[in-house]
C-alpha cells in the first residue's frame, strides 16, 4: 500500500510512534527502563565491580611481588656475577704469577746449566789444549831427529859419503831457529 505525499506529511507530523509521550504503552516501558536500569546499577555498583576491583587489586599485588622478587633475583645475579669476575681476576692474576715464577726459576736453572756446561766445556778445552801442547812438543821434538836423519840419509846418498852428524844437527837447528821453530835435542 502506497500512501499518498499528503498522508505521509501527516504521518511525518506525529513523529516516531517509540517516541511518542501520548501513548500509555511508552509511558511504561520508560518506567520499567528506569527500574531495570536502576536495578542494574545497584547490582553492579554492590555486587560485581567490587568483586572485579578484589581480582584487580590482587593481580596488581601479584604482579608487585613477581616485580619485587624479579628485582631482588637480578640484584643477586648481579651479585653473583660481580663475585665471579673478581674470583676469575683473582684466578687469573694468581696464575700469571705462578707462570712468571715458572718462568724465572726455569731461566734460572737454564743458567744454572749453562754456567756447568760452560765451566765443563772450560775444562775439556785446557786439557785439549795441553794434549795439543804436548803433542806439538813431541813432534817438534821428534821434527828434529827426522829432519837430522833425514839429513843425513839425503847427504850420504848424494855425495856417497857419510856426514858428520854434530854438522848435520846444528845446520838442522839453525834451518829450524830460522823458522821460528824451537825444539829440543831428542
Amino acid at each position: 500500500m502506497l500512501l499518498s505525499s499528503t498522508a505521509f506529511a501527516e504521518e511525518a507530523k506525529k513523529g516516531m510512534p517509540q517516541l511518542d509521550a501520548t501513548n500509555p504503552l511508552i509511558l511504561s516501558q520508560v518506567v520499567w527502563l528506569a527500574i531495570i536500569f536502576l536495578a542494574l546499577y545497584l547490582l553492579l555498583s554492590r555486587w560485581a565491580l567490587p568483586q572485579v576491583a578484589e581480582v584487580l587489586e590482587a593481580r596488581a599485588a601479584t604482579i608487585g611481588r613477581d616485580l619485587d622478587a624479579a628485582r631482588a633475583a637480578k640484584a643477586a645475579a648481579d651479585e653473583a656475577v660481580a663475585e665471579l669476575t673478581k674470583a676469575t681476576r683473582t684466578a687469573q692474576a694468581g696464575a700469571q704469577a705462578e707462570i712468571a715464577g715458572a718462568v724465572a726459576a726455569a731461566k734460572d736453572a737454564a743458567a744454572a746449566q749453562s754456567a756447568q756446561l760452560n765451566a765443563k766445556l772450560d775444562a775439556q778445552l785446557d786439557a785439549a789444549e795441553r794434549q795439543i801442547a804436548g803433542a806439538r812438543t813431541a813432534a817438534l821434538g821428534a821434527l828434529r831427529q827426522v829432519a837430522t836423519d833425514t839429513a843425513s840419509v839425503v847427504v850420504s846418498r848424494l855425495t856417497g859419503i857419510a856426514p858428520d852428524v854434530h854438522a848435520v844437527d846444528s845446520a838442522v837447528g839453525a834451518a829450524l831457529a830460522a823458522r821460528g821453530v824451537a825444539a829440543g835435542h831428542a
